[in-house]
């Protein structure tokens, strides 16, 4: 969204750029990466205004007024360090706020002498408990107007206790200095919660998609500004209606600064004053205090009224009946999850695939239907039919069992466990069996009656499943990714991440894990991992949830079910039909037998919980649907691995005949070259391919429409960031003569993509 003037700059500044500071900045650049392409995906709606006047950009934060809501710098740390002076000197004359860090070589006076406008000191958290971050009391001499802790610590400072890091600082700097405080890096609406109530008077934060929880979180008691990212004036105003408060400009400062010193600087602020003024006016927006989400067609989510009600600003009008109330449902009043990019993922992909028909598409993590025959579903029934017969059901009976709604936990329990017990030695109770709409609705479940406040923490193996961190949204539960290395799951990581969030006040409560092919990655956690995950889960009293879509879609033997070697009830095991069966029934279910114990001693079980939030959600899954699966299982004798032999068998041909071509296309040689790699899944639906370009939303349009193939951004997948230069194949609905074409469009973009990185 940045303009031309910006775009100029940024193209100037790399030119001749010294190598160091050049990977200095790549790597801010890959920091700020997921909001560039939170920044992208969001339009400007335009907006119609009764009564047009010129925008007013101006704010008031920490009682100062200043122009914009822009904080200038800081210099991406110590990346021009000399160019100080310059930028304080622009800054002042926009009438803008400028960040010094404490590591600048020039006097803090002189810095307050040159600049005229208000300055602010960033410095780190110092890691020693005795320490205290320098240079505070030279700052509060100079006239500085604010401090910025960021409770990370400086570089190279290693902290005796990482949990500890930043907050002793904090309550020092509270005590000790009359400074207004903003705090950097407390990013959950937990921290956030915290350093308010510790004295802080503003955040920084670094996540767009994070924003406007945040700022919930807060409820006005304090400013929100958002820092990484920001190119232009229209991502100025996305990320005010989004709940910042101002934002602050790093990069684009110092490409003005590189490219033409002190006048490249006051050009860039300029020229970000102006976009802004256009977005509103173009968006009919008459003020910064009244930003809000109505101005933007798609975005991180929207200006919580917590925000709103901290600017002051009037509740927004239908700018088309001269001032009047509209009757339509504002997105603000709706819950935040429905603006979270989240939610919105797959209806990208969809938008693409729908633009670009002639693509082979990688994308659709769906079974191929090719094995399935409409009659059957008739024989399925009938079988299900003659089964209740047998068992001495009355016709009744059974026109009661196929028309009414059935039992909430599910009518086909019994067969379900049988199925179990069969294919992966799974021997549970009947009774610990829920029936659901699909496995998403069982992970609906799980959460609701897992999760029982606001310090209670889900952990995700991440990358992971968009489904569990967009049910966890919706639910306004917590996620804590734990990182998954190449070569695996980290067992050492999960029990790293239990121990922070302790030491942090909050209750990890379980771990959601796809053990076998997982989606996205692709990746197989082994018998020695599995073992120490169990021992680690009931070690640390955290449960376990399973997810098993791709078990039976695969070739050979898997390894035992976590749930099969299960021996404390740590385990919730997740199951569907989905992938396996019957993929239009939308039959899953969910096997908890732990054990609840209420405040009389009574004791019943995990399943009879999420039965009870099911009869509030959707009451039963559909008989018929249930009747369909059951029949198909009772053919096999409940044996999946029998009766989905020959698609298990298409799948992994299908999986190998992708990797082959990937390797005939771009060989090793060649890819070693590029820094292309992939995984080799054994089976599956999924695979990762890693390139050495950002493979985003604006990558994969390019992908579909000069080259006609289809992927899916690896970033999809991290709850918190990552993934930027990775992206995800699907080999399950392809033929092998589409996989064939589709590898070699594929290779042909990674080079040209590639290539045009190189030449930048």
């Amino acid at each position: 969204m940045a303009g031309r003037i910006l775009d100029d700059y940024g193209r100037q500044a790399r030119e001749g750029m010294e190598p160091s500071l050049a990977e200095f900045l790549a790597a801010e650049e890959e920091a700020a990466a997921e909001n560039r392409a939170a920044f992208e995906r969001a339009g400007l709606k335009q907006g119609r205004s009764a009564r047009p006047r010129p925008p007013d950009t101006a704010v008031k934060i920490l009682d100062r007024g200043w122009s914009a809501p822009l904080v200038v710098g800081p210099l991406a740390g110590l990346a021009h360090p000399e160019g100080t002076p310059a930028v304080v000197r622009a800054a002042g004359a926009a009438v803008l706020p400028a960040v010094v860090d404490a590591s600048t070589p020039h006097p803090l006076a002189d810095l307050a002498a040159a600049g005229g406008g208000p300055l602010w000191l960033r410095t780190y958290a110092a890691g020693d408990p005795g320490a205290t971050p320098r240079p505070v009391a030279e700052a509060e001499e100079a006239g500085f107007a604010a401090l910025v802790l960021t409770l990370r610590p400086q570089d190279g400072v290693r902290p005796p206790r990482a949990a500890d890091v930043g907050w002793t600082d904090l309550e020092r700097l509270r005590a000790s200095s009359p400074l207004p405080l903003i705090v950097a890096g407390a990013d959950t609406a937990a921290d956030a919660r915290r350093a308010v109530d510790a004295g802080a008077d503003g955040l920084v934060t670094g996540s767009l998609r994070g924003l406007p929880a945040l700022a919930d979180a807060v409820a006005g008691r304090c400013s929100v500004l958002l820092d990484g990212g920001v190119r232009g004036g229209a991502d100025v105003l996305v990320a005010l209606a989004s709940g910042a408060d101002a934002v602050l400009v790093g990069r684009p400062v110092l490409d003005g600064l590189l490219a033409g010193g002190e006048a490249g600087v006051t050009e860039v602020l300029d020229g970000l004053v102006r976009e802004l003024a256009d977005a509103m006016r173009f968006t009919a927006t008459p003020s910064v205090a009244e930003a809000h989400r109505a101005a933007i067609a798609d975005g991180p989510g929207p200006a919580p009224a917590a925000r709103q009600a901290h600017r002051g600003a009037p509740e927004p009008q239908d700018p088309g009946t001269g001032g009047a109330r509209s009757a339509d449902l504002r997105k603000t009043d709706l819950h935040p999850s429905l603006s979270d990019p989240v939610l919105d993922t797959m209806n990208f992909l969809n938008e693409v695939t729908h633009r670009y028909p002639d693509a082979i598409s990688f994308a659709p993590g769906r079974p191929y239907d090719g094995f399935f025959d409409t009659e059957q579903i008739f024989t399925h029934l009938r079988r299900y039919l003659d089964h209740l017969a047998a068992q001495g059901r009355t016709p009744q009976e059974i026109r009661t069992a196929m028309y009414q709604y059935g039992p909430t936990a599910g009518q086909i329990r019994e067969i379900v466990a049988d199925s179990l017990r069969a294919d992966e030695d799974i021997d549970v109770p009947d009774e610990s069996i829920v029936v659901t709409v699909g496995a998403q609705e069982a992970m609906l479940l799980v959460l609701r009656a897992l999760i029982s406040g606001p310090d209670d923490v889900l952990l995700v193996a991440s990358p992971c499943y968009v489904g569990i961190t967009g049910a966890a949204r919706l639910l306004d539960v917590a996620v804590t990714p734990v990182q998954e290395g190449e070569d695996g799951f980290s067992c050492a990581e999960l029990e790293a991440a239990i121990l922070r969030e302790r030491a942090r006040g909050r209750r990890p409560r379980a771990l959601y894990v796809i053990p076998d092919h997982s989606n996205p990655s692709g990746t197989t956690m082994d018998a020695p991992t599995r073992d120490a995950l169990l021992e680690l889960a009931e070690r640390h009293g955290i449960l376990l949830i399973e997810d098993s879509p791709y078990r039976r879609v695969s070739p050979g033997v898997p390894l035992p079910a976590l749930k099969s070697l299960d021996r404390s009830r740590t385990v919730i095991h997740l199951g569907s039909f989905a992938k396996t069966v019957f993929p239009g029934a939308r039959v899953g279910f969910a096997v908890a037998d732990q054990r609840v114990v209420d405040d009389t001693g009574r004791t019943g079980l995990l399943a009879d919980e999420l039965a009870r939030i099911k009869s509030m959600v959707t009451v039963n899954t559909s008989s018929l649907s249930q009747a369909a699966v059951a029949g198909t299982l009772l053919a096999a004798e409940g044996r999946i691995s029998v009766l989905n032999a020959d698609a298990a068998t298409y799948y992994g041909n299908a999986m190998q005949t992708t990797l082959r071509n990937l390797d005939a296309r771009l060989p090793a040689a060649r890819r070693a070259a590029l820094g292309v790699r992939w995984n080799e899944p054994t089976g599956g639906f999924f695979l990762t391919v890693h390139v050495p370009f950002q493979a985003d939303n604006a990558a994969l349009t390019r992908s579909a429409q000069e080259f006609d193939v289809i992927w899916t951004p690896m970033n999809y997948f991290y709850p918190q960031g990552g993934g930027h230069q990775a992206l995800r194949l699907s080999t399950s609905y392809l033929t092998t003569a589409d996989i064939e074409k589709g590898t070699a469009r594929l290779a042909r973009f990674i080079e040209a993509q590639s290539a045009e990185r190189k030449a930048s």
